[in-house]
């Protein structure tokens, strides 16, 4: 009889009453206090089931080898061979252990040493970089004001009877930054409305409203902007060269600005009865109101500073000042009181890169310009210097948007939409938004936490979500080229390339 155990002829025998399995009774003993089953059967067991055997006490029979000393020799003999291999295998995996450990060390030496010399190399780079960057700051400054000299020096009329484009007057400058004082402080101080929309009412967003306004024919709607005093007119840029004046409120048409003879690309209101337009014939117009409710808008003035095509306009937070922007790489300042270019940057006072859009910061001191090689410039507005770029996108971008928070930068390209932190200006978020068609657009809502992005269709990002998406909005067929959000993110104006102004709003409780 052998142990379950062990499988030997047990010294001291027990059996199990309730399996009738044979066991060494040390050994069961012991399992039974650790595990309190039977090792065979792993029922419960006791020490109480098990019964002792009485059994002869016998001498244990010898193997035949080891009944003679030859024998015993050869089992002696077998055993060294047996641990003389065992200790070979063990000195070679020794060894080779030693020799991987040797490698391991050596591989983390030279990566040790790899990185502290690219430590360095980066830090000589980053001091190289400073002293480049001052010392260019300074022949910029330089030449800016050789330049400036210099025109004052011309004469004071220019061809064509517009003023001399030397330089922003200071006391105008001194506005801006009055302006530029007041809105920062109080950005700082404004809590978030208690009206604005949860992202949970933004889920339920619904096509309200869709509002043919151009012709079918010509291209869509290019940009859009709302009457910064009465929120449901809006006025549309049209590839067909017209503005649509528009209350979609009350789904009626007020008005039809004709008088570009090519696709508008920017539109912006400065007040209830001025607006300004851009347009690919390389000119901007002024449009102003004529007195009484039914008056019909007139163009006050044609603005021909640029000498390729003007792709867009941006109105300074304070509605008295806008800046244009061209494809012949310059930016123009415009006062609105006097309807004339302060400043114009061109080619020759800063980079020689065509502008495809621009925006004002929300503060009104720093202007952003998106160009066809694919980098974002900020200018300084009181210097006219341009002071930082945002490069990373693959093509040329498309639009651009500042946050109301005052540090974020939302830009659009071909590729895909990035999100730029200004403090650093570093690139903090990569947003691949459509997978079937080109980012068009981008704008941020007034409160800075939700974010529009416009392409083959509309989808909208939370920034307490880590700007994941909130909500898609499918129902625009062609390409959204203009957006912009109603009062507490309730509602989405969106203009698209099939000619239609469509309105989403969140349903009423």
């Amino acid at each position: 009889m052998f142990c379950s155990i062990s499988g030997t002829v047990p010294e001291q025998g027990v059996v199990s009453l309730k399996s009738g399995h044979l066991f060494e009774k040390s050994l069961i003993e012991k399992y039974v206090r650790e595990t309190g089953k039977c090792p065979v059967t792993g029922e419960a067991l006791s020490l109480e089931d098990l019964l002792p055997l009485k059994v002869n006490k016998t001498v244990k029979p010898r193997t035949a080898p080891a009944t003679s000393i030859p024998g015993l020799l050869s089992l002696f003999h077998d055993e060294w061979d047996a641990n003389m291999l065992e200790l070979h295998n063990t000195r070679t995996q020794l060894h080779q252990t030693r020799q991987e450990l040797s490698h391991a060390l050596y591989q983390h030496d030279a990566a040790t040493r790899v990185i502290a010399r690219l430590l360095k190399e980066r830090d000589e780079a980053r001091a190289a970089l400073a002293d480049m960057k001052q010392q260019f700051a300074a022949e910029v400054a330089a030449a800016q004001s050789a330049a400036q000299a210099a025109a004052e020096a011309k004469a004071p009329e220019a061809e064509g009877g517009r003023k001399p484009k030397g330089g922003i007057p200071d006391d105008i400058i001194a506005d801006m930054a009055e302006i530029n004082a007041t809105l920062s402080k109080g950005r700082k101080k404004r809590p978030l409305a208690e009206t604005l929309a949860a992202p949970e009412d933004l889920a339920t967003l619904a096509l309200s409203g869709s509002h043919p306004l151009h012709k079918t024919t010509a291209g869509g709607i290019m940009e859009l902007d709302v009457n910064p005093q009465q929120q449901g007119i809006v006025v549309t840029a049209g590839a067909d060269a017209t503005l649509q004046l528009f209350d979609y409120l009350q789904a009626r048409l007020l008005g039809s600005l004709e008088g570009h003879t090519k696709r508008c690309t920017g539109v912006a209101f400065m007040n209830p009865e001025l607006i300004v337009s851009s347009s690919a014939d390389k000119t901007a117009r002024v449009w102003r109101s004529g007195s009484g409710e039914d008056a019909a808008w007139q163009c006050a003035a044609v603005l021909r500073d640029h000498t390729g095509e003007v792709v867009g306009v941006t109105a300074h937070p304070s509605r008295r000042y806008f800046v244009t922007g061209s494809s012949d790489a310059s930016w123009a300042f415009y006062d609105v009181a006097s309807l004339t270019c302060l400043r114009q940057i061109g080619a020759e006072d800063g980079p020689a890169e065509p502008y495809t859009c621009l925006q004002f910061h929300p503060d009104g001191l720093i202007l952003g310009t998106g160009t066809e090689a694919k980098a974002i410039r900020i200018w300084e507005v009181r210097q006219q210097k341009a002071v930082a770029a945002c490069e990373g996108h693959a093509g040329p971008i498309k639009c651009l948007a500042f946050s109301e928070n005052g540090y974020h930068l939302a830009s659009a390209s071909d590729d895909c939409i990035k999100l730029w932190d200004l403090r650093k200006l570093a690139n903090f978020k990569t947003i691949d938004a459509f997978s079937d068609g080109p980012c068009a657009s981008v704008a941020f809502d007034h409160s800075g936490q939700y974010l529009a992005v416009g392409g083959p269709a509309v989808k909208i990002y939370g920034q307490k979500q880590q700007w994941s998406e909130l909500k898609a909005l499918t129902e625009v067929p062609k390409r959204a080229a203009a957006l912009r959000w109603g009062p507490d993110a309730r509602s989405l104006l969106v203009g698209a390339a099939d000619h239609n102004l469509r309105v989403f709003t969140v349903p009423s409780a």
